[in-house]
């Protein structure tokens, strides 16, 4: 039996702000946007090539057993891409707030890419403070 990771929910104080910054701002495909009843509304985006969507809700009720996260408490969310400067030019010409380039040196995070395959990194953060990640991978999941 397969278990694949096919979505996150990603906690938002606006669904609508948050849609168009992830759409317009990083890219990605807005897949759905419906409303299971009056009152909730669930819009699922997806990265460019990712087999993992990202969900934005209001109105639902919690989870059984599961508080809600607050928007902006999600952190370390991480795609891969295989330029990761090229990644980063067009966040930021997209307007997204992106940080320089680093890596993980001997005494910590650095600027500039790494030498070594997975050791570059770009971070930025959605309109609530949710953070993401980007890694520099060395060849598309599809090869890996």
């Amino acid at each position: 039996m397969e278990w694949t990771l096919e979505v996150v929910s990603i906690p938002v104080t606006d669904v609508d702000r948050a849609k168009n910054f992830y759409v317009n701002q990083c890219g990605f495909r807005a897949d759905l946007d419906t409303s299971p009843f009056e009152g909730a509304r669930l819009v699922q985006i997806t990265p460019p090539g990712s087999r993992c969507s990202i969900v934005l809700e209001s109105g639902l009720p919690d989870s059984p057993g599961r508080p809600r996260m607050t928007p902006g408490s999600l952190q370390g969310l991480q795609v891969c891409v295989t330029d990761i400067e090229a990644a980063r030019k067009e966040l930021v010409d997209r307007g997204v707030v992106v940080g320089p380039v680093q890596h993980v040196g001997p005494s910590g995070w650095e600027d500039g890419k790494g030498d070594d395959a997975w050791n570059s990194f770009v971070f930025f953060q959605d309109p609530d403070g949710n953070g993401w990640v980007v890694q520099e991978a060395p060849k598309p999941l599809t090869d890996r």
